[in-house]
């Protein structure tokens, strides 16, 4: 399952995705926020691909590997993550530091959100957003979707935004 958009290839993971991803995780800024992330080390950026590999034959959505088309380069990972016991379908997004201020979250979300509603049976879509990340809350924002409760999830407060079907 591959998506394009003008400047993005959001394709499915594959072995070789470890080592960027595993390279953008390094940065303290880009996990900042984030609730669940790679374990340390290549290995456990192997096992992260794993899973979202697995989500995908599990769920039948899942998240994508995001390339920048003029680089070639991966510059994150975007899309659907609703292991079990999880509250919802929710969108997440993580796009290299290098890479920021430069609209590819908005467009990758963007793209993600259009196959969901093409794709997935759920009426809502949620994304659990850490108060202090601003930006985040910006781009959640920007694409559609809005406040609707405060709550813990993996032992860290977060705030809950989400968009209807349209």
């Amino acid at each position: 399952m591959t998506l394009d958009t003008p400047r993005l290839t959001m394709r499915l993971p594959v072995e070789s995705d470890a080592a960027p991803l595993h390279a953008i995780h390094l940065d303290p800024e880009v996990v900042r926020f984030i609730q669940v992330g790679p374990k340390p080390g290549v290995t456990g950026a192997w096992l992260s691909v794993a899973s979202i590999i697995g989500h995908w034959q599990l769920r039948g959505y899942g998240q994508w590997t995001v390339v920048e088309k003029a680089s070639n380069e991966v510059i994150g990972r975007v899309g659907l993550w609703n292991p079990a016991g999880w509250p919802g379908i929710e969108l997440g997004w993580i796009i290299a530091r290098s890479r920021w201020r430069r609209g590819y979250a908005k467009e990758a979300t963007h793209a993600a959100l259009e196959w969901t509603w093409q794709h997935v049976d759920t009426d809502k879509v949620i994304s659990m957003i850490h108060p202090d990340n601003v930006a985040s809350l910006q781009l959640a924002a920007a694409i559609g979707l809005t406040f609707e409760s405060t709550t813990v999830a993996l032992g860290k407060q977060v705030q809950v935004y989400s968009i209807a079907r349209p």
